[in-house]
């Protein structure tokens, strides 16, 4: 998968459990886990700006493309 989600690395950056950012960003540590294991068929914008905002970092910490090829 070219797309990868960095959520644990700025999670164990700003010392924080999934649980909390689940509770903090308002949806359930089960859909967190989804998008953290790169299984989500995409993001919505305003979950994206709730992550960013509670972890303090931009979109580009959050999701990474890498090349295949």
């Amino acid at each position: 998968m070219p797309i990868i989600i960095n959520i644990d690395v700025m999670l164990a950056t700003r010392k924080m459990q999934s649980k909390e950012l689940a509770e903090k960003i308002g949806i359930t540590p089960v859909n967190l886990s989804v998008l953290k294991t790169g299984k989500a068929k995409g993001i919505r914008f305003d979950t994206l700006e709730s992550i960013c905002a509670v972890l303090e970092c931009q979109p580009g910490d959050i999701l990474e493309y890498r090349n295949e090829n």
